[in-house]
């Protein structure tokens, strides 16, 4: 059973854990203790994947747990939204606050124009859509569409395979094609890359499709330095070579999907050339990538999400996801598709969340969080809870963003662990527990993995869990009762098959399905209704604006032709430890577009549109591809000149299917800012 309390606090310990951020690999991780502080994380090896090591990112997080950014006690602010101070108060009166404001707001606009916004802070089965979900279900507020990330590939995944579970990395050595197609594992999911170099030792090619020159890239065998926004063009160019060429499997084909002729149908007109149009890529290229992939087995592709923050992001996941099922490429290990593997554990989200049914109030899409706080008026959003998340760094049109938490009507709770650019316009601050100091169920990804998340320290200053202040609101507001942290924990785990319930409460690990190796059609199949491959779901056709695997085009006008994309970054999960981040970010830009503009390495530029301008230093960068700029995912305002980011340049227009975001459609202009 997990512990009641953190370790003895006098003396020196090792505490195995697990990981819960949004990361794919799930690490278990040993935290070394001395007196009641932690004074190492290192790498365990409870989870095979992680092989003892961790990133830098988690080996900093004590940074985080100790840093002058902490928030240690509830607070209230005194004076303007953004400049003014905070008040230290209890949490009885911070909670009794909280729900007194929200009693008002329901009895003058209906609990509506309330609305809690969370996303990804923590991937742990306990910190989210637990307690939460009883207080806000509950009372009845609007409900948040949770979209700014792997919605259009979760829609794809959902609508041709039901969500099948992927190949997993201990099986990519088997591969003789790995195709990795908008991910860059060596700044997320790093656990990926010694099976990568395994792969490549035994044999296997390598291909990378990014728009930049990443150290994978420049070691791959094909690199195709996309156009961002044109995987879909390029993908169905590769299913018309494997059609017309009779690269199929039509055995399998007639067997194990449907809609394989519409697919024909829509690849037929996007030739080699076409594409090349589209895309940026060589046609020859393109051709030669396309013959590659036919011949090889078992051939395996890796969809990352970087391909979907677009305007085709839906459809091109899908193109990308069906290749395995044309090209014949299922049913050896090694062979198929990897992508999310969340779903391999039959969890489904909030399943004990049963007696507490979601209303059917409002839906908030959070890429439009902007226009919902500027916008809304039936009921306008009166009150913000903002948890799990850094809304002011991670939403598209931060301009609008900014303007909504400005506002002197809306009273906004923020319930975080360090002081963010959010926390910076709340009327109540709330300190959260981070992972090392509450309970979680860690759920990898990546490999299939499920881990207890152990309270490795106790909470600094007066940190309160999630499950704990969650429940108190709820009782004070008449929708639920109060408990403790282990409490929750140990019915969410009631929740869970009975064996995989009892591998973690004894040993903090649970053995994963199919020995964590699942072969795609041999051990698992589509989990649709009819078990099938559907390569043309009829429902997406009528909702993709263009039609299902239908082209939109480039966003770009001359005043504006420069596509900025946001890439991971080594230094952050997501805005998570954007605290740490000491320089300035650096735009990253090809030679030949810095020559145009006259701009050199070091200089300070201006990155703008209509919607706003970030001022920052530029760097010439030969692996970006020319119409290509880059500044890094995650940033937090502090680390660019004028305290804008990428995100004050990003539309808040949806993706084609599952309504994610547009990220990498920002089209921009450089210029230089002058010395700063």
């Amino acid at each position: 059973m997990p512990r009641t309390k953190a370790p003895e606090t006098w003396g020196r310990s090792t505490v195995r854990t697990a990981c819960p951020l949004d990361c794919p690999d799930s690490c278990t991780v040993d935290v070394t203790v001395e007196n009641g502080r932690i004074v190492k994380m290192d790498g365990g090896d409870a989870n095979p994947v992680t092989r003892n090591y961790i990133c830098g990112k988690v080996r900093r997080f004590p940074e985080r747990v100790y840093g002058e950014d902490r928030l240690l006690y509830p607070a209230i602010r005194q004076g303007a939204k953004g400049q003014g101070t905070f008040t230290r108060v209890t949490w009885d009166e911070a909670l009794d606050h909280i729900a007194a404001r929200m009693l008002e707001i329901r009895e003058a606009h209906t609990a509506e124009a309330i609305l809690p916004f969370c996303y990804g802070g923590s991937n742990g089965l306990l910190t989210q859509d637990t307690n939460d979900a009883v207080l806000f279900r509950g009372f009845r507020t609007s409900r948040l569409a949770r979209t700014v990330c792997a919605a259009p590939t979760g829609a794809a995944n959902q609508a041709l395979y039901g969500k099948m579970p992927g190949v997993t990395y201990h099986d990519y050595p088997h591969a003789r094609l790995i195709v990795l197609w908008g991910v860059n594992p060596g700044a997320s999911g790093i656990h990926l890359m010694p099976f990568l170099k395994e792969a490549r030792a035994a044999g296997a090619k390598l291909v990378v499709i990014d728009p930049r020159a990443t150290s994978l890239a420049r070691q791959a065998d094909l690199h195709l330095a996309i156009q961002p926004g044109a995987d879909l063009p390029l993908a169905l160019a590769i299913h018309r070579h494997l059609f017309e060429n009779r690269h199929t499997d039509e055995a399998f084909l007639a067997q194990h999907t449907t809609g394989a002729e519409s697919l024909r149908a829509r690849a037929a007109e996007w030739t080699f050339e076409r594409a090349a149009d589209v895309s940026g890529v060589d046609a020859a290229l393109i051709r030669q990538f396309a013959e590659l992939y036919a011949a090889s087995t078992p051939a395996l592709v890796r969809c990352g999400w970087g391909l979907e923050r677009n305007r085709n992001g839906g459809s091109a996941a899908a193109a990308i996801l069906a290749l395995p099922a044309v090209g014949g490429k299922f049913g050896v290990r090694g062979g198929g598709f990897s992508m999310s593997n969340s779903s391999a554990w039959g969890i489904k989200a909030a399943a004990w969340m049963d007696e507490t049914p979601e209303p059917d109030t409002r839906l908030v899409n959070m890429n439009h969080l902007g226009r919902a706080l500027t916008e809304y008026d039936s009921p306008p959003v009166k009150m913000l809870f903002v948890y799990n998340c850094n809304p002011l760094a991670t939403m598209p049109d931060q301009n609008r963003v900014l303007q909504g938490l400005q506002r002197d009507d809306l009273f906004t709770v923020v319930y975080e662990q360090v002081v963010t650019d959010t926390c910076r316009y709340a009327d109540v601050l709330l300190p959260a527990t981070t992972f090392v100091e509450n309970y979680d169920i860690a759920r990898g990804y990546g490999p299939i993995s499920l881990q207890l998340v152990q309270r490795v320290i106790e909470p600094v200053g007066e940190a309160r869990p999630n499950a704990e202040v969650f429940s108190a609101l709820a009782e004070r507001l008449g929708v639920g009762q109060a408990e403790e942290e282990t409490d929750t924990l140990l019915r969410v785990l009631s929740k869970l098959p009975p064996d995989v319930s009892a591998e973690l409460s004894a040993s903090g690990i649970a053995t994963p399905p199919y020995n964590g190796v699942p072969v795609q059609f041999v051990d698992v199949f589509p989990l649709t209704p009819d078990r099938k491959v559907h390569l043309f779901p009829d429902f997406l056709d009528k909702s993709a604006p263009a039609g299902m695997y239908g082209y939109q085009p480039d966003p770009a006008t001359p005043d504006y032709p420069l596509a900025l994309i946001s890439p991971a970054s080594e230094k952050t999960v997501s805005s998570t430890l954007g605290e740490l981040r000491e320089r300035a970010a650096v735009l990253q830009m090809n030679p030949a577009d810095a020559e145009a503009r006259g701009l050199s390495t070091d200089d300070p530029v201006r990155v703008f549109n209509a919607l706003g301008e970030v001022h920052c230093p530029m760097a010439i960068n030969k692996d970006i591809r020319p119409g290509t700029v880059t500044l890094p995912k995650g940033l937090w305002r502090k680390s660019t000149y004028n305290g804008l980011t990428s995100n004050a340049l990003v539309p808040d227009t949806l993706t084609d299917l599952g309504g994610g975001a547009c990220f990498n459609d920002a089209r921009v202009q450089v210029a230089s800012l002058g010395r700063h």
